[in-house]
């Protein structure tokens, strides 16, 4: 047996059955957390070395490479059923609505700095970052996450199960038929 079907089997069956019909949400959220620490991994080292002066332009670079990787395993894991797009059409679409997302996460962190002027002299460093860091990473990363999810199963992806399931069945359980099948 699998682990994951493993651990999953140790929970209740309403919470196996939750956990089954939002799993492409539980997915995106996994692909999400995953480009979260990639964007502020990248966004920190640029603000903190070469692009200093320019934290909005440095954020800009990492969510760039984040919305990147995100297309990738959105594509071959999160959505990796939906579809209804030729490859080329879809990935446009992807990142036309990463695009807007890029501007929805960045909305915040530019009204914090230049709007509100939580910037150094104005305020201390540490009001800065922590300023930068509540509205780059934290509102900036919800607004833009919530419209992506929305996006991305209206637009992008529209279609549940235009590509076949492959690989095990991670977040399924077999249902009665299924057991008996195998017994």
């Amino acid at each position: 047996m699998p682990a994951v079907r493993r651990a999953l089997a140790r929970f209740p069956e309403p919470v196996r059955f939750l956990l089954n019909k939002h799993r492409e949400l539980i997915r995106f959220a996994v692909v999400g957390g995953t480009t979260f620490v990639i964007d502020n991994g990248i966004w920190y080292v640029l603000k903190l070395t070469v692009l200093e002066s320019k934290p909005v332009t440095a954020k800009a670079v990492a969510v760039i490479v984040a919305v990147i990787a995100s297309y990738v395993l959105s594509r071959e894991w999160s959505f990796h059923t939906r579809g209804g797009r030729e490859r080329h059409h879809e990935a446009a679409l992807f990142f036309a609505v990463s695009g807007i997302s890029v501007g929805l996460n960045l909305l915040p962190l530019w009204i914090s700095r230049y709007a509100l002027g939580l910037e150094q002299p104005s305020v201390t460093a540490l009001t800065e970052h922590v300023a930068d860091f509540v509205s780059g990473s934290i509102v900036g990363m919800l607004v833009a996450t919530a419209f992506k999810y929305w996006a991305m199963r209206r637009w992008v992806f529209p279609e549940a199960g235009a590509r076949p399931e492959s690989g095990p069945r991670t977040l399924r359980t077999a249902t009665a038929r299924e057991r008996r099948d195998v017994a």
